[in-house]
């Protein structure tokens, strides 16, 4: 079972899906810039094309092993809210902090004293977000280096700044081979890549030489003139295109200003499209990130473009580096370079169709919301949590197009609350709260959709350890289903004040709360997030006062239930608890199964919490196992983590308490000393090392036991 994404130490860092060609100059004083002790930030400018974040890209490659804790690599291109840059870039390090905790804090905490590069791509949009961010980062991290691209610099005073000049063209260096050229030999790479029996001889060295020089030398103008050599030879590329640039200079043969070169050369290959491509191009700017096959048509089809035409239109656009295609495990998916989106984008503006885009753009993602929810509880869970992450861009977009379009704040509401999934189970809490505390300031009258909404935030806030929050918001949304006849709100309010009690420590309101909830859920379809996790939370509570043989009932009805649907990630709790019930039986051999069973289940999810809650477990099945340094391993390798992705045990009484005592056990069989040193041990582990010695059984030696 692969890890999810984020929880590894090496980094994220993309793969370089084409060879780099060129700038050995450049590389050499990036190298040296980055390897510089007194270096803490380094922005690469320059104009659109130029090459910024492919450059970016080849220097990580080049320096990831001078970096013990990673490169880690963050994508602002698509975000346009400046008060989510905090939490993007706490995304793309992996961190699913599920407190209340400020995202400067957790960032900070969370890079420590790690040794980290982290890229920051594209920054120019969201300057002011970014360099407060930078300063507060680098002020408290002193490991960290940043490296940013950005159109212009960030302007602090520590910065250095580079900027990434155009290739060299032919003339540039008199006495250069025309043949040693680094914008014909990047010309060469691409048009080869299309024609594989391309040369580059004496006969087409003239007329390539000429193209690079007019092209001026930027990366993406050549590649997008390369692409050209399927139905054209290089000759009538120069012929076109230097009619093209006549059209806006005047028919000057002057160097065109390079921002106006890149525009002309992407225009030239927009006219050379198709008009059906064309106009596939201009819609597809509406995305906000890669996307699959499915959502182009659905959203771009219709009025002059049959969906049917699609896949050809797309597999064109591939052919002429317009769009990019990515293999991935669910599926090819594309994407547009963001220098090309944005073109498309302004030909769409001059079409007078944004709107209507944006609009189908947003109910493809809201359908996709509700057959998520719908299917949550079935057999294809990991498949729609791998899915509601491929997807993130893309719901964000149609999220801020609902909380910032008059009219669409009640459809906000509709989005927000069909993807708690993706908030509770997937690792995004934090960001779920703050969209729906927007939407609900939005939707102020009562409605059925707003106590979705309250209720839904809750269970959020009581994963975050909120509980004031919790009741509030369950409470209001009890109250004001009532007036607008929401029966099915009630029962999960109920539901969620019973989270609340428990997290608390009040057993007996938790007990009465939570039997109301699961009796009205008996017979309905619904499982998440009313019936089955009503039932573990109810048979902790039972097993806290020692009621364990009706826990263990319970549980193994609701496990029978997850077996029968295919339920994997409720699933991974009932194991939990089950160990819970049992260790407090004495059985400590089926609690160790259990608890390791419910943790290799959390391998397919980025739910941190439950990993944690499984690692306490573990490190309680340690200490009756007398395997105190174990034990004390565990314990540092849960607290440490807990720092990192969430208020401890959410703050919890009714969770510390066995915590304490484990830890006093601890201690009294191996001594203070002793318990702080493995305890160290443990504090340094990431999350998967972590996990990766709770799994093992703790009599064999394993890579973290000494």
């Amino acid at each position: 079972m692969a890890t999810p994404s984020g929880w590894r130490r090496d980094g994220n860092l993309p793969n370089e899906l084409t060879s780099f060609v060129g700038r050995t100059k450049l590389l050499i004083t990036l190298r040296q810039r980055l390897q510089n002790p007194e270096t803490r930030l380094v922005t690469l400018t320059g104009v659109g094309g130029v090459g910024k974040s492919r450059t970016a890209l080849r220097i990580a490659h080049l320096e990831q092993n001078q970096f013990k804790d990673g490169v880690w690599f963050a994508d602002l291109a698509r975000l346009q809210d400046a008060g989510m840059v905090r939490h993007t870039i706490a995304s793309a390090l992996g961190i699913a902090d599920q407190s209340s905790r400020s995202e400067s804090d957790t960032l900070t905490e969370w890079v420590g004293d790690r040794h980290i590069l982290l890229i920051i791509d594209t920054c120019e949009h969201l300057l002011e977000a970014c360099t407060s961010l930078i300063d507060v980062l680098l002020d408290r991290a002193p490991n960290l280096r940043i490296l940013a691209t950005s159109r212009q610099s960030m302007q602090l005073p520590y910065e250095q700044v580079v900027n990434i000049p155009p290739l060299a063209v032919p003339g540039d260096d008199p006495a250069e081979s025309l043949f040693s050229n680094e914008s014909i030999q990047l010309f060469t790479a691409r048009a080869r890549a299309v024609v594989p029996d391309f040369v580059l001889d004496e006969k087409t060295i003239g007329s390539v030489a000429e193209l690079c020089q007019r092209l001026d030398g930027i990366p993406l103008a050549i590649e997008l003139a390369a692409v050209r050599l399927r139905a054209l030879s290089v000759v009538q590329i120069l012929t076109l295109l230097a009619d093209r640039f006549s059209l806006l200079s005047g028919a000057s043969r002057t160097a065109l200003p390079r921002h106006q070169t890149l525009r002309a050369a992407i225009g030239w290959s927009h006219e050379l499209c198709e008009p059906s491509e064309r106009l596939l191009w201009a819609r597809l700017s509406v995305f906000a990130g890669d996307f699959e096959l499915d959502a182009a048509r659905y959203v771009c089809s219709g009025d002059n473009l049959p969906a049917e035409d699609i896949m050809d239109l797309i597999s064109s656009l591939v052919e002429k580096s317009i769009l990019l295609s990515d293999g991935t495990p669910s599926g090819h998916r594309y994407r547009l370079i963001d220098t090309l989106r944005k073109y498309g984008e302004e030909w769409l503006e001059k079409l007078e169709d944004t709107d209507r885009i944006q609009k189908r753009h947003r109910d493809y993602y809201l359908q996709l919301a509700e057959r998520g929810e719908q299917a949550w509880s079935g057999p294809r869970q990991v498949y729609w949590f791998m899915r509601t992450r491929l997807e993130q861009n893309n719901l964000r977009a149609a999220i801020n197009y609902c909380l910032s379009t008059p009219g669409e704040a009640k459809t906000a509401l509709d989005l927000l609350s069909s993807l708690w999934f993706m908030w509770v189970a997937c690792g995004f809490s934090r960001e779920g709260k703050l969209y729906l505390e927007r939407a609900l300031a939005a939707n102020p009258k009562p409605s059925k959709e707003r106590c979705k909404a309250l209720w839904v935030i809750s269970y959020i806030c009581s994963h975050q350890g909120d509980t004031h929050g919790a009741i509030q918001h369950a409470e209001r949304c009890s109250s004001e289903a009532m007036q607008v006849g929401d029966s099915a709100a009630v029962i999960l309010a109920t539901k969620m004040l019973g989270t609340a009690a428990s997290l608390q420590g009040d057993l007996r309101k938790a007990t009465a709360l939570l039997g109301v909830a699961i009796e009205f859920h008996r017979g309905g379809g619904e499982l998440n997030p009313g019936l089955l996790p009503a039932i573990v939370e109810l048979s902790f509570v039972l097993t806290a006062q020692n009621e364990t043989a009706e826990a263990e009932q319970l549980l193994q009805d609701c496990l029978n239930v997850c077996l029968q649907r295919g339920e994997l990630w409720l699933r991974s709790y009932v194991y939990w608890a089950m160990s819970e019930a049992q260790l407090k039986s004495g059985r400590i051999t089926e609690a160790a199964t259990n608890a390791r069973e419910g943790l290799r289940i959390k391998l397919h999810f980025h739910d941190v919490i439950g990993t944690l809650m499984c690692l306490e477990a573990m490190a309680r099945i340690a200490v009756a196992e007398e395997q105190a340094m174990h034990a004390a391993r565990l314990h540092g390798a849960s607290e440490g983590n807990w720092r990192l992705f969430g208020l401890p045990l959410f703050g919890s009484p009714f969770f510390e308490e066995g915590h304490k005592q484990g830890v006093k056990e601890c201690k009294r069989m191996i001594g203070d000393s002793a318990y702080q040193i493995h305890f160290q041990e443990g504090f340094q582990l990431s999350l998967e090392e972590a996990t990766t010695l709770a799994l093992d059984d703790g009599t064999t030696p394993g890579p973290f036991r000494k």
